[in-house]
């Protein structure tokens, strides 16, 4: 599936090659944004390393683990949805999610990651589990999950190193009979 219908305004399309310059565009004008909350900002350097990543989503596509993909809005690249690996004997996976700033507020990244279970997780590969962390601080992003139902899990103490210090994690699941 290389495009998923969002709204009138919106779609969710499999990141390709041709994207990369869009998307380290994106990425280089919301740097200060983007830095509060992940760490590979400093591994992004030129539109050839965002060329990598969208690489390795797509090899990561090709072996069956997940996929990414854009969040276009009004043609414009707006943020990026995708897997971080499928564990299939347990039928689960975790989501990443980021929008640029001028794109926050608006609903849209809700609607991105219902879109993306609706349409990947719940219905085409069928998985049983999902997860979605974020950092205990990062109220935008933990509002994604709470607004679609999932249930917070607990907090991970010290989860993750971003640049300079350690953040805690909240960690939200949805189990498939209980999305929708």
């Amino acid at each position: 599936m290389r495009v998923i219908p969002m709204t009138e305004y919106a779609v969710l399309r499999r990141l390709e090659l041709t994207d990369a310059e869009e998307m380290f565009w994106l990425t280089d004008t919301n740097r200060a944004h983007l830095r509060q909350w992940l760490p590979w900002l400093d591994h992004i350097k030129t539109v050839a390393d965002t060329g990598r990543f969208i690489s390795a989503t797509l090899d990561q596509d090709m072996r069956n683990q997940g996929t990414h993909f854009g969040i276009w809005y009004n043609g414009r690249l707006a943020g990026t949805v995708g897997a971080h690996n499928i564990d299939w004997n347990n039928r689960k996976t975790s989501l990443g999610y980021w929008l640029g700033a001028q794109y926050s507020g608006h609903g849209l990244m809700t609607e991105a990651v219902s879109a993306y279970l609706d349409h990947l997780v719940f219905g085409v590969w069928n998985l049983h589990r999902v997860t979605i962390q974020a950092a205990t601080e990062n109220a935008k992003s933990r509002a994604i999950p709470e607004r679609l139902g999932f249930t917070l899990e607990g907090i991970m103490r010290s989860n993750e190193f971003l640049y300079d210090h350690f953040v805690d994690h909240a960690v939200y699941s949805m189990l498939s009979n209980e999305w929708r």
